[in-house]
């Protein structure tokens, strides 16, 4: 059962997006408020070209912190050419690949379209819902 479960079905759909041209410390302001982790970046026809993340972040914090700098617009400080996964991925591939790796979230595609976000929590919340029937039978 778990196995024909997919990105489609545990991710979240119409998150949070930035685009290259917003001032950085808004973006951090939009994360931080918001309580994500990281959020695509969307160019101005809807492409994903890039994802700010909590790492990424850290690292305009600490520039602010040690050089007194701060500011500039998103594109300078996201991660560009972002892993991403399509909407028909299996979540057991998905599980792997959060295991495997230090991602937190990976954006979900279809048809070239940024269609939703999956976390490691989004997962997490499948497989325990998977779990379920289990716990019945003890």
């Amino acid at each position: 059962m778990l196995d024909s479960k997919t990105a489609k079905e545990a991710m979240s759909r119409h998150p949070i997006t930035l685009h290259p041209e917003m001032e950085v410390l808004e973006a951090v302001r939009i994360l931080v408020q918001d309580g994500i982790s990281g959020a695509p970046v969307l160019d101005q026809v809807g492409n994903l070209i890039g994802i700010l993340t909590e790492r990424d972040c850290l690292k305009i914090a600490l520039d602010a912190g040690y050089f007194s700098e701060g500011g500039g617009r998103v594109e300078n400080f996201m991660s560009t050419d972002p892993v991403t996964v399509e909407a028909h991925t299996p979540i057991t591939e998905i599980a792997e690949r959060f295991a495997n790796s230090n991602f937190r979230r990976l954006p979900v595609m279809e048809q070239g379209k940024l269609v939703g976000i999956i976390s490691r929590r989004d997962v997490l919340k499948l497989l325990e819902a998977a779990w379920q029937p289990d716990r019945q039978r003890i």
